[in-house]
């Protein structure tokens, strides 16, 4: 397969696995508001190491940037949608197949998120994982959990498996 060709078509499969985290996150959201109902349960014990808790997220990562204000909501859909446009636009140029992939995990969770927040005014978390009293995560949803695979992805990859350089050209 020639170097056009296999680029390609790791693109392609970058924007379809970004396509399908979106569904996966909207459809767990759909069945958790409206079949489950737990915006107005609240929380369901489902083993002694997940829930799945109500929260409505106002901010992006650790509660960072919270949109107190409309006009602040809106601030953050701007931002995030410029950064998942900036992600398509890595995706189109990259070069490595596992960093499209990486970026089609960022690219699909960002996108849910941002449908949440521009529905909801907010991003629906509910994936609750604790060890007892130790939670060492805040409330998530796919969405996020996609999200921060991705990036692990990227920064994993960028620090411990540089590509090896060029050999300098002989005349």
């Amino acid at each position: 397969m020639s170097e056009n060709k296999r680029l390609a078509r790791a693109t392609v499969i970058g924007y379809v696995l970004a396509l399908a985290i979106f569904l996966i996150d909207q459809i767990s959201k759909y069945w958790i508001i409206t079949l489950l109902q737990l915006p107005q349960r609240g929380q369901i014990e489902l083993m002694s190491i997940l829930n799945f808790t109500w929260v409505e997220n106002r901010g992006v990562s650790l509660g960072m940037l919270t949109a107190s204000s409309d006009m602040q909501r809106w601030l953050l859909v701007g931002l995030t949608g410029a950064i998942s446009l900036g992600v398509v636009i890595w995706i189109w140029r990259e070069k490595r197949t596992q960093d499209v992939l990486a970026l089609g995990l960022v690219l699909g969770g960002a996108i849910g998120n941002l449908v949440d927040r521009v529905r909801y005014g907010y991003v629906a978390d509910f994936i609750d994982l604790h060890f007892g009293d130790f939670q060492p995560f805040l409330v998530f949803n796919v969405a996020d959990a996609a999200i921060t695979m991705g990036v692990v992805i990227l920064v994993l990859r960028a620090f411990l498996l540089r590509d090896k350089p060029e050999p300098a050209e002989t005349e």
